[in-house]
């Protein structure tokens, strides 16, 4: 096994219409890029949620740290984990919905997994595997193996087999990800932006309000942890975050850089770990959070979009419950 320190590992080789992502990506296209020097409170952070494995269940804090990677406490980081085939591709609650139900928890370098009907399993991720690249939607990526037995505890419960199932941990401080191909749509979501394995960047807000807007057109509501975001912010209108530009939790500054799309995992409930029969919620977003923009509609093959995916603007810094949120006042 080989000794993994962050710090010596370098680089490898409301709206209810459908016309809220269009007016989102005209105001995007531009902003200038200095950060506003007044600001405006629109709510407060009600909830803040980091996900250690990609598609397992979630840890609750009430303070982290913002980095450019993404939210972090020591050992414990959003979604630098995942589990991948023998074709070394990731796999998530699209293909094994009882992911969510594989409960995490980090204390000091250990990595620790508890899910029902198995005993619970430990790794040292100061410990892991030699370095190597896995694939993320065709892309290269590093990726260190956590090991034989944590392979064989995911095979075990996911698959009901001894083997074909592997446990990676992202080893890098920065992003490494190639995401140029979404800049003629996005123009603000740069490479720095793309996080360790989550699917489109490092940072997700939700307005509870925007939630609750959607469960009133739902016959079963939905709870925040449904939908896999960061920050839950309380106070605002509902889908008001679709025009934020400039955002501040705290003293950390971040920037609006896409809409957040909503595909098949937001279908897997995490109480049952099941898929709901008829695409809930997404088969009622698409009736009125679809794009209406035809290159952005193409881009996110008609997806319908809720929340937004934040970068990081400057320093990192710390966030906790109940800080204030702030959005910048145009024209300063």
């Amino acid at each position: 096994m080989v000794k993994i320190c962050f710090k010596m590992i370098s680089v490898l080789a409301i709206g209810t219409g459908t016309t809220l992502l269009l007016a989102w990506y005209y105001l995007s296209k531009n902003k200038k890029q200095k950060p506003p020097k007044k600001w405006h409170k629109v709510g407060e952070l009600s909830g803040l949620y980091i996900f250690p494995v990609k598609s397992f269940s979630f840890i609750q804090e009430n303070s982290l740290e913002c980095t450019q990677l993404g939210l972090k406490s020591g050992w414990l980081r959003d979604r630098t984990l995942m589990v991948i085939d023998h074709d070394k591709k990731f796999l998530t609650l699209r293909q094994h919905p009882k992911m969510v139900h594989i409960k995490p928890s980090v204390t000091d370098t250990t990595l620790t997994l508890a899910a029902p009907g198995m005993t619970s399993i430990s790794i040292d991720l100061s410990n892991v595997g030699k370095i190597f690249n896995t694939l993320i939607y065709g892309q290269q990526v590093p990726a260190s193996d956590c090991g034989n037995e944590v392979a064989k505890w995911l095979s075990n419960y996911l698959l009901q087999e001894e083997s074909g199932l592997r446990l990676v941990y992202y080893p890098l401080d920065e992003p490494y990800r190639d995401i140029s191909s979404s800049l003629k749509v996005f123009p603000l979501l740069k490479n720095e932006h793309a996080g360790a394995y989550g699917d489109e960047s490092s940072y997700s807000l939700l307005n509870e309000s925007s939630l609750a807007h959607l469960n009133t057109r739902l016959d079963e509501p939905i709870t925040a942890d449904q939908l896999r975001m960061n920050f839950i912010v309380k106070g605002a209108e509902p889908h008001d975050e679709d025009n934020w530009d400039w955002i501040k939790i705290g003293d950390v500054t971040f920037r609006n850089i896409r809409p957040c799309t909503r595909c098949a995992v937001t279908t897997v409930d995490p109480k049952t770990a099941t898929k709901h029969p008829n695409f809930e919620p997404v088969k009622t977003l698409r009736k009125y959070r679809s794009p209406d923009d035809p290159d952005v509609r193409k881009f996110v093959k008609g997806s319908p979009v809720m929340g937004i995916h934040l970068g990081l603007m400057g320093t990192n810094g710390f966030v906790k419950i109940n800080d204030p949120v702030y959005v910048g006042i145009n024209g300063d």
